[in-house]
């Protein structure tokens, strides 16, 4: 989502839902549950779940089922779906499609895979908490400085933390001692700006998603130094998610209820199918089908016709471009303006 300034009076009055901003806070629920549950395996379990949670980056794969790519691939269908939309951003996306064909192809030739992966991590954690400072923002209505400081500093202190988590079989002892020192002093310094910045907000309803978006970052911090990375991971991923998906839904009921525009929803209207479910059940379904399955038909097909096996043309070549993609579409398709905009209502 844009960090741009969500105005509530500016938009279609005719649009019958609206995206509620107390349902985004509930979102942030997660925290308090999360660290509740650690605590409790502490205290009554004898760590049982920091056990047999996963802890290793290749024990995210159900996890990127759940929480990551179906997201990603709602996106992907929005913008697919709705031609008007692929026809408004075609220079955009050829553009882009076009930079990030150069920069993987010939960048794999000298470029170590250390730092692309790391510059995925960077754009990934960017990406997930402007999503949620933009969100707040009309809420808080912070001074610029304010809105960038607060920004920044919780970006840094996420990408020291995913770091830690997702590359730490690579890193020795005093690294791994330097990752979590940098962050947290980053998290401290959060905190205090947080404290700072709080007297320009005139609301409690604003002092609360002010405290929620730092609390995001404090709370996966937390997780991550008590080693339950996969928590650490939850709370953020969770709340980036479902957000996404209630502006997707919300944006695709006021679209096509109760005329659909599309295939997509008027085959979904024959089978009497809910706008509600439609999106989310679709892209989950996808998700699964090409996480667990894409590469090994891509195989199939590319070893019946040409006798070669293509190794992760799905999981990484696919769905890694539509990740990438959906961090540069986001930036843009739902700010003021946008034809996306035009479905979407806000209520407080």
């Amino acid at each position: 989502m844009s960090a741009q300034t969500i105005s509530i009076q500016d938009l279609p009055h005719e649009n019958k839902l609206a995206v509620s901003f107390r349902l985004l806070l509930g979102l942030y629920a997660i925290i308090p549950a999360c660290l509740l549950l650690q605590l409790i395996d502490v205290g009554f379990l004898q760590g049982y779940l920091k056990q047999y949670l996963p802890s290793s980056p290749h024990h995210f794969i159900l996890f990127q089922i759940v929480f990551g790519t179906p997201h990603i691939v709602a996106s992907a269908i929005v913008m697919a779906s709705n031609t008007e939309y692929l026809k408004f951003y075609k220079k955009k996306i050829i553009l882009m499609t076009a930079a990030l064909a150069a920069f993987f192809g010939i960048g794999s030739l000298f470029i170590p895979y250390l730092v692309f992966y790391v510059l995925v991590a960077c754009w990934t954690v960017y990406h997930v908490l402007k999503q949620q400072h933009g969100v707040a923002r009309s809420i808080c209505h912070l001074p610029a400085w304010a809105f960038y400081l607060l920004l920044w500093l919780s970006v840094a202190a996420g990408i020291v933390v995913y770091i830690g988590i997702f590359l730490k079989n690579t890193l020795d002892a005093q690294q791994t001692e330097w990752v979590k020192h940098a962050a947290a002093g980053l998290c401290i310094g959060l905190a205090l700006s947080t404290v700072l910045c709080q007297r320009y907000v005139t609301t409690s309803f604003g002092k609360l998603f002010l405290w929620a978006n730092t609390l995001l970052v404090l709370s996966s911090f937390y997780l991550y130094s008590q080693q339950y990375y996969f928590l650490a991971i939850l709370v953020p991923r969770l709340v980036h998610d479902a957000t996404a998906y209630v502006f997707y839904v919300t944006h695709d009921y006021n679209k096509h209820y109760p005329h659909p525009q599309n295939f997509i929803y008027r085959c979904a209207a024959r089978c009497n199918l809910h706008v509600f479910v439609v999106l989310p059940a679709l892209s989950f379904m996808l998700a699964f089908a090409l996480q667990n399955y894409g590469d090994a038909a891509v195989n199939l097909m590319t070893n019946y016709i040409f006798g070669i096996e293509f190794r992760k043309v799905i999981t990484v070549g696919l769905l890694g471009y539509l990740a990438l993609m959906h961090y540069y579409t986001e930036a843009f398709t739902w700010k003021q303006g946008s034809p996306y905009r035009r479905f979407i209502a806000f209520t407080k």
